[in-house]
């Protein structure tokens, strides 16, 4: 793939960016370092967890848990394509990423992140139909749909990052290494760096953004409108109860998540500096992955019975294995 414009091939063109420094301080980089890597392995334990009891647990082979266990994988990969080069760039704030590694950077992380979006609508549609079609939910989450499902959200997500990424770094960058005022090679940022009209690049982020986070969240607030009014028919407190129970943490992540997202692509670009995106992006980048698990762990009862269980497991088996 050619990743520079052919009308700029007599100016000086980079093939390779610097990210902007949180701290040139090596005390602050050290400190930086350890707190971002101690994030990094919690999220990666905490979601590994979250798969392991989902796939040893049988009381935890249903459509809901097997949606939440690819979401944990999903956060684990997302995390991976940023945080290791994210680590190194603070520690040698010199360090460069040549412009392929970026494009690769920003078509895996884009695409993990719309995947991660539209998993967040399919969880909710099984929310809905588990909820407001409770006699006919067997039927209609087959392990082939979810399956399906799952494929289907990877699949579109690759399709529109493999129309965004090319068109971005078609674009020519000039200079000797630009510098990317973010700790990850995000489309915004980079596209700040072009020395050349970005608008009909503007429009198609825009497109692109919209497909992947405002009609998700449309249709997951279109399918809690209806499992609110189904619960608000549901007779018994503790039924009412235990309904609202299996929603909120899921609603409580699709806030986090779509809420950051969207004042970071959706925002109007005179109204959004990259400071702001830098910020916002840590708290998709580490609080959301990390929260997940805390969240989907700490408030969902069969969760935490299966991971008492498989500790019990693991406590009774490492005596008698010595």
């Amino acid at each position: 793939m050619n990743l520079i414009h052919p009308n700029y091939s007599n100016r000086s063109i980079a093939n390779e960016f610097i990210f902007q420094a949180f701290s040139t301080i090596p005390e602050v980089q050290h400190l930086l370092f350890t707190v971002f890597l101690l994030l990094y392995l919690t999220i990666i334990c905490g979601n590994v967890s979250i798969i392991w009891v989902v796939c040893t647990d049988q009381s935890l082979h249903t459509p809901m848990y097997f949606f939440l266990g690819n979401l944990s994988f999903l956060e684990i990969c997302y995390t991976t394509v940023i945080v290791p080069q994210m680590l190194a760039s603070v520690l040698d704030v010199h360090r460069t990423i040549p412009i392929i590694n970026c494009a690769l950077q920003m078509f895996c992380f884009t695409t993990l992140g719309g995947t991660d979006c539209f998993m967040l609508a399919v969880m909710a549609y099984d929310r809905y139909v588990a909820i407001c079609h409770p006699l006919r939910y067997i039927l209609i989450m087959t392990w082939k749909m979810c399956v399906r499902l799952v494929v289907g959200s990877l699949v579109l997500s690759l399709v529109l990052c493999l129309e965004l990424t090319p068109i971005i770094f078609t674009l020519p960058f000039c200079g000797h290494q630009p510098r990317i005022n973010h700790f990850m090679c995000d489309v915004p940022p980079v596209l700040r760096l072009a020395c050349a009209d970005t608008h009909i690049h503007q429009t198609v982020l825009y497109c692109v953004c919209f497909t992947v986070i405002a009609i998700p969240f449309l249709l997951i607030s279109i399918s809690y409108i209806y499992i609110v009014a189904a619960i608000l028919r549901i007779r018994s407190t503790s039924g009412r109860h235990q309904a609202f129970s299996t929603c909120s943490s899921h609603l409580m992540v699709v806030i986090l998540q779509y809420g950051c997202c969207s004042l970071v692509y959706l925002r109007p670009k005179s109204s959004s500096s990259d400071e702001e995106d830098r910020q916002l992006a840590l708290i998709y980048t580490f609080i959301t992955p990390l929260l997940n698990p805390l969240i989907y762990s700490l408030r969902n009862k069969d969760v935490k019975q299966a991971l008492k269980k498989a500790m019990r497991r693991t406590a009774v088996s490492q005596p008698n294995e010595v």
